[in-house]
C-alpha cells in the first residue's frame, strides 16, 4: 500500500509528519476555488484527506505524475508540459500581500502528490527550465523542510544535474524582478541548504558562495584591514591572483564578476537593505510617514527583513560560513544599519529587532576565526584595549580636535554614551573622513555614509566595550517573567506552523565552541520551561474566580489546587552586592498564606513544601467588569486573566502557624522531636531571583515603573516532577562559567568538526603502546585468557623470546587489533 508523507502541521512539543495511504474515492465535484482555512478548525492550515482527494490539483496530479493507486501504470501520463508548470504557479502558488509567502494547503497537497519527485525534478533541464519551474522547485523544497522531512533525497539521482539546479538558482535573479513574496521563498531556500553543510552535495554546491572569493566584493579599506588581521591568508589571495594572471596571458576569459559567488551575498545584502529603508513603511502622495500607524506597514516585506536576520544569523552561527562572511556583514554595517532602522523601534518590528540583536551578538563572538578556538576574558579584554589604543594614536596624531579623547584613560570612553558625546565636536565632513577614509570602518561611497547618526553608530559598536559572554549569562534570570511568557517570537503556541521565523538559537550538527553549544541549549531549555510554566498558569489561575470588591482590591471567589491566595508578602533581607557584581547577593522574602478552604488531601500537598522547591508569585488585577465576547477575542491572555507580573522564587524555609520548622531536613529540628503542623496558616520563606530584583528595582529608579514586590497576591506551585528547571539550567550555567575541559580528540567532533575517526584510540597521536599491568595478572596463562582471541608473544627486554614468562607482565599493544592475526607482545 502506497504512502503519502509530508502533510503534518508543525506542532511544538512534538514535531510529527502525518502519513497516511491514498485511496481512490468516487468522482466529487472539483470546487472552483481553492482550500481555505476551516474556521471551525483549531490549527491554522488543517486540511483533511477528502479535501484533499477532491481538489482539482490532486486531479490534475493524477492525470500527469500521481503514481499512487493500484492502476496508476496502467493509465499513460500526459507528456511534461511547462505550461501547465506555469499556470499551476500562477493560479495556485502566488500570494498577494500579508505574511504568508505561499498558500499553504496549495503546496501541501501538491507535496502529498510528490509534484517535486515525479514532476518538477525528473524534467528539469538547467537550459530549458522556466522561471515558474525553478521557483516551483524552490517552493517544494521549502514545504518539505517545514514538515521536517528529507527534502533532498530525490535529488541524489541525478547528482550531476543538481549543481546545474543550484547554478540556475543563484542566477535566478538576473534579468528579472522578484516579488516580495518570492524574494521570501528564495532566502528561505538559501536558509534551508545552509542549514544542510551535512550533505556533502550541498556543502559543495553553496560553500563557494561563502569562500574567500566573495572578499572581491569587499571595500578596499576593509580588504586591507582584514588581510592584517589575517595574514595566513595572503598566500590564498595571491594563488586567486597568479589565476587570473595566467587566465588573461593564456587568452582565456576570467571575469571574477560573471562568478556568482563574488558578488551573491552583497548583491542579497543591498537588497534587503534597499528592502528595509524604502519598502516596509508605505505611504500615499505626499503624506508624511508616521512610522506608528499600523496601517501603513508592509507585512510581507517585514517578514523578508526577519527571514534576511535569520539569514545571516546562520551564517554567522556556523565556522565554515563565519570565516568569510562576517567582514562583510561589517564592511556593509548590516547591523549598524538595522540599528537605525524604523522597524527597529516599530511596535511591529519587535521579532526584527530581536533577531539584529541576536544577529549582533554572533558578530561579536568571542572566538578566533582562523583556528575556531574560543578567546578568554582577558584576550578579548587585551583586544578591545588594542583597539581603542590604537584610535587614541590617530586621534592624537592627525584630529586634533580629538585631543581629549586621545589623552584619556579607556575607561572614560569605551561607554557608549561616553563615546557619542566626545565625537560631537567633529563637523559631519571631519567625521566622515575619520571613518570612512582614516578607520576604513565603512566605504565612502556608501549612501548613509552622509548621515551623522550612523557614523557614530558605527563608531559607537566598534570601540564600545561589549559585555562579556559570561558576565552576559550571570545576568540573566532563571525564572521567566510575564514578559517573556507570552511573547510569540520567543515562546510559541503549539499551533506554530513554521511559516515564520523566531528569535531562538538553532541546535545544528555544528557550533561555533564548546560555550555556543551551551549557550543554545540554556536559552532553549529555559523558553521550553517557560512554556510550560505559561501553561500551568493559565490552567490554575480561571478556577481562582478573581474579581474587584467593594473596597477596590483584587478577590478571589473560587479555588485552585496549585494556586492559593496570599496572606502577607514582605522583603525580609537584601543583601550587599558580591565584589565585582551590581545585584545583590542574596533577596529573602516571606509569603503567608491559609490553608483552611482546602480538604485533607490538597493541604497535605501543600504542606509537603520543602527546601529548594520552586514557586511562583503572581499578581492578579482583574478589570472591574468582564470582558465581551468580542473583546475577549482580540485581548492576549495576560489581559484576560488580569495577571500583571510573575515572578520566582526558591523556598527556603517553611513554618506553621506558631512558628515551627516544617520539613526540615537540615537536622535543627531532630526526628523525635517532630510534631504535626498547626493552625491553618502556612509562612514561606523564600529565596528571590538576585538579577530580576536588581532589574525591577533599577527600574523604580530610573523609569518610575511601579513596585512589582507590592503586588503579589497569587502563589503557585507546580508538581515536584515538572518543576526541576531551576536546578538544570544552574548546571549549564555553572559550566558557562568554568573553563569546560574536554579532551582534544573530542573537542572538534564535539562541535561537528573534524574527522570522526580522529576519535579512535588507535588514531590518538599520544597512543601508549605499552601498558605496564603492575599485578594485574597472576601467570602467562592468565595473560592468554584475558586475550583468547590474539596470539600472545612472550618477550625479553632485549628482543629474544621467553619461555618461562613471570609476572609482572608489561604489555605491548599493536595499532590494529583484528582478531588472531594480531600478536600482543608482553
Amino acid at each position: 500500500m502506497t504512502k503519502v508523507y509530508g502533510t503534518g502541521v508543525y506542532d511544538f512539543k512534538r514535531h510529527r509528519v502525518a502519513e497516511y495511504p491514498v485511496e481512490s474515492l468516487p468522482e466529487q465535484p472539483i470546487p472552483d476555488k481553492p482550500l481555505e482555512s476551516k474556521p471551525s478548525s483549531n490549527l491554522p492550515n488543517s486540511i483533511t484527506l477528502v479535501e484533499i482527494q477532491r481538489d482539482r490539483l490532486t486531479k490534475i496530479a493524477a492525470a500527469n505524475w500521481l503514481k499512487a493507486g493500484d492502476d496508476a501504470a496502467s493509465k499513460p501520463k500526459k507528456p511534461f508540459s511547462s505550461e501547465l508548470v506555469k499556470e499551476i504557479y500562477e493560479t495556485e502558488l502566488l500570494v498577494k500581500g500579508g505574511r504568508k509567502t505561499v498558500p499553504l494547503q496549495r503546496v501541501m497537497i501538491l507535496e502529498v502528490s510528490q509534484y517535486l519527485e515525479n514532476y518538477l525534478w525528473p524534467n528539469f533541464d538547467p537550459e530549458t527550465a522556466t522561471f515558474e519551474h525553478v521557483m516551483s522547485m524552490i517552493l517544494m523544497v521549502n514545504e518539505k523542510f517545514r514538515e521536517n522531512v528529507a527534502a533532498w533525497i530525490c535529488f541524489y539521482d541525478r547528482e550531476d544535474m543538481f549543481k546545474a539546479f543550484i547554478e540556475r538558482v543563484l542566477r535566478l535573479k538576473e534579468g528579472r524582478s522578484l516579488s516580495i513574496a518570492e524574494k521570501t521563498n528564495y532566502l528561505l531556500f538559501m536558509i534551508n541548504a545552509f542549514q544542510s553543510l551535512e550533505d556533502e552535495k550541498i556543502s559543495e554546491t553553496v560553500m563557494r558562495l561563502a569562500s574567500l572569493q566573495c572578499w572581491h566584493s569587499l571595500s578596499y579599506g576593509r580588504f586591507q584591514m582584514e588581510l592584517c588581521l589575517n595574514p595566513d591568508l595572503i598566500k590564498k589571495w595571491k594563488r586567486v591572483a597568479k589565476k587570473e594572471v595566467k587566465a588573461m596571458k593564456q587568452g582565456e576569459p576570467f571575469n571574477l564578476s560573471t562568478k556568482p559567488e563574488v558578488k551573491f551575498l552583497r548583491n542579497l545584502i543591498e537588497e534587503f537593505l534597499e528592502v528595509l529603508d524604502t519598502k516596509v513603511f508605505t505611504h500615499d502622495g505626499d503624506d508624511e510617514l508616521d512610522v506608528n500607524g499600523f496601517e501603513q506597514v508592509d507585512d510581507a516585506c517585514v517578514l523578508y527583513c526577519e527571514r534576511f536576520m535569520e539569514f545571516l544569523i546562520d551564517l554567522l552561527s556556523q565556522l565554515p560560513t563565519r570565516r568569510f562572511v562576517r567582514p562583510l556583514v561589517a564592511d556593509v554595517a548590516v547591523v549598524a544599519k538595522c540599528h537605525l532602522s524604523a522597524l527597529y523601534t516599530h511596535e511591529k518590528g519587535k521579532l526584527f529587532a530581536q533577531l539584529v540583536d541576536l544577529l549582533q551578538f554572533y558578530e561579536c563572538f568571542e572566538i578566533n576565526e582562523s583556528f575556531g578556538r574560543q578567546l578568554t576574558d582577558d584576550e578579548v579584554l587585551q583586544s578591545h584595549y588594542d583597539r581603542v589604543q590604537s584610535f587614541q594614536l590617530l586621534a592624537f596624531k592627525k584630529i586634533p580636535k580629538l585631543q581629549e579623547v586621545a589623552l584619556a584613560n579607556i575607561g572614560a570612553i569605551h561607554k557608549r554614551v561616553d563615546l557619542s558625546k566626545k565625537l560631537s565636536v567633529l563637523s559631519p565632513e571631519e567625521l566622515r573622513d575619520l571613518v570612512c577614509c582614516k578607520l576604513k570602518l565603512v566605504p565612502k561611497d556608501d549612501p548613509w555614509s552622509e548621515r551623522v547618526d550612523f557614523l557614530i553608530e558605527v563608531m559607537v559598536s566598534f570601540f564600545e566595550k561589549q559585555q562579556s559572554q559570561k558576565e552576559a549569562i550571570n545576568a540573566l534570570t532563571l525564572y521567566p517573567n510575564e514578559q517573556i511568557m507570552w511573547d510569540e517570537s520567543l515562546v510559541p503556541s503549539i499551533n506554530y506552523s513554521g511559516e515564520g521565523c523566531l528569535a531562538l538559537p538553532k541546535l545544528n550538527l555544528q557550533f561555533l565552541t564548546l560555550h555556543d553549544y551551551l549557550l543554545r541549549n540554556f536559552n532553549l531549555f529555559r523558553l521550553e520551561s517557560t512554556y510550560e510554566i505559561r501553561e500551568d498558569i493559565q490552567e490554575a489561575v480561571p478556577h481562582l474566580l478573581a474579581y474587584i470588591n467593594n473596597e477596590g482590591e483584587a478577590a478571589f471567589r473560587g479555588w485552585s489546587r496549585m494556586a492559593v491566595p496570599i496572606k502577607e508578602f514582605k522583603i525580609a533581607e537584601v543583601k550587599q552586592p558580591n565584589i565585582g557584581e551590581v545585584k545583590p547577593s542574596s533577596v529573602t522574602a516571606k509569603v503567608t498564606f491559609s490553608i483552611s478552604s482546602y480538604r485533607a488531601q490538597i493541604r497535605s500537598e501543600w504542606n509537603a513544601l520543602k527546601e529548594h522547591d520552586v514557586l511562583f508569585l503572581l499578581s492578579i488585577c482583574p478589570s472591574f467588569e468582564p470582558l465581551s465576547a468580542e473583546e475577549a477575542t482580540k485581548a492576549t491572555v495576560p489581559q484576560r486573566l488580569g495577571l500583571q507580573y510573575v515572578r520566582g522564587c526558591e523556598v527556603i524555609e517553611m513554618c506553621d502557624e506558631e512558628g515551627t520548622l516544617m520539613n526540615d531536613f537540615t537536622g535543627r529540628i531532630k526526628r523525635d522531636e517532630w510534631k504535626p503542623p498547626k493552625g491553618d496558616l502556612r509562612t514561606v520563606t523564600v529565596a528571590l531571583d538576585t538579577a530580576q530584583y536588581h532589574m525591577d528595582v533599577s527600574d523604580i529608579a530610573e523609569k518610575g515603573a511601579g513596585d512589582v514586590y507590592g503586588t503579589f497576591n497569587i502563589l503557585m506551585r507546580r508538581k515536584p516532577k515538572e518543576n526541576n528547571f531551576k536546578a538544570i539550567l544552574e548546571s549549564i550555567r555553572d559550566l558557562m562559567n568554568e573553563t569546560c575541559i574536554v579532551p582534544d580528540w573530542l573537542h572538534d567532533i564535539f562541535l561537528g568538526y573534524g574527522n570522526p575517526s580522529a576519535a579512535q584510540w588507535t588514531n590518538m597521536p599520544d597512543l601508549l603502546e605499552m601498558v605496564d599491568f603492575k599485578d594485574t595478572f597472576l601467570d602467562a596463562d592468565h595473560v592468554r585468557e584475558s586475550f583468547s582471541d590474539y596470539e600472545v608473544c612472550f618477550i625479553n627486554s632485549d628482543g629474544t623470546e621467553n619461555l618461562q614468562p613471570r609476572p609482572p607482565f608489561r604489555i605491548r599493544f599493536p595499532r590494529n587489533l583484528k582478531g588472531n592475526n594480531r600478536a600482543l607482545f608482553n
